[in-house]
């Protein structure tokens, strides 16, 4: 491997900023619009506090879902797609739907009819492209990684071109997208199901990192980085918006 066959990180600097979110018929908030959100801001937030996203695309005849790891700027998003790459390369690209969700508790309620889930989620519409130019590529991927083990990119080697060739990345801009966000306890505090004497309220969901596991072949006592180890116990999904 040669120097030249590394691409660093440096040669993909990208500029914030961005639209705000286009109103449309498949991102209005039909039921429960309570929850719906409607800031930019809100569908960056659910952003970052996801992991995982589901890339639904149609492959042939049929629909397919499959999840996938993601990273983002203001503007795009940013999806490893080998399956729906293959779509993307006929005369007519089809649209996409990815979504991300986060639960965090269930709502347990006086009733079953009044239980409910306290949750963050997106749904993000429109057509992506191949990401083709190398440095927009190493840029996304790059904001993949980081999404995923922040501090892990300069920790290990770069990727070579022919690694980066070999890859297949989506581009899918944030101008369409419904973001929807539940909080608090159950609403039937003033129900006729209240004076039951039943008791009601939040099972809070909180997903933690656990302690790094060295592979087999890693010499004993072999000091953990400290971007991972510092991950040891912190909140996988982000921090719960407040109720």
């Amino acid at each position: 491997m040669t120097e030249s066959d590394v691409v660093t990180g440096e040669q993909a600097a990208r500029p914030e900023g961005g639209p705000t979110l286009s109103k449309t018929q498949r991102t209005r908030h039909r039921r429960l619009r309570e929850q719906g959100r409607t800031e930019r801001g809100d569908l960056l937030a659910v952003l970052r506090a996801g992991f995982i996203a589901h890339l639904g695309v149609l492959t042939g005849d049929a629909p397919m879902v499959v999840p996938t790891s993601y990273g983002f700027d203001d503007q795009t998003l940013f999806l490893h797609g080998s399956v729906a790459s293959q779509s993307l390369r006929t005369d007519r690209p089809a649209p996409v739907c990815v979504t991300i969700t986060l639960v965090d508790g269930l709502v347990l309620a006086r009733s079953v009819f009044d239980h409910a889930v306290n949750y963050r989620s997106a749904m993000i519409y429109g057509v992506p492209r191949l990401v083709t130019d190398p440095d927009e590529k190493l840029y996304g991927l790059r904001l993949l990684s980081e999404r995923l083990a922040p501090g892990q990119w300069d920790y290990v080697r770069q990727p070579l071109r022919k690694e980066l060739a070999a890859t297949a990345l989506l581009a899918l801009p944030l101008d369409e997208a419904s973001v929807k966000v539940r909080t608090g306890p159950p609403d039937d505090a003033d129900s006729p199901d209240a004076p039951a004497g039943l008791w009601a309220g939040v099972l809070p969901l909180n997903c933690v990192w656990g302690e790094p596991e060295p592979a087999p072949e890693i010499p004993a006592g072999m000091t953990v980085p400290g971007h991972i180890a510092a991950r040891a116990g912190q909140p996988a999904f982000g921090v719960p918006p407040a109720s």
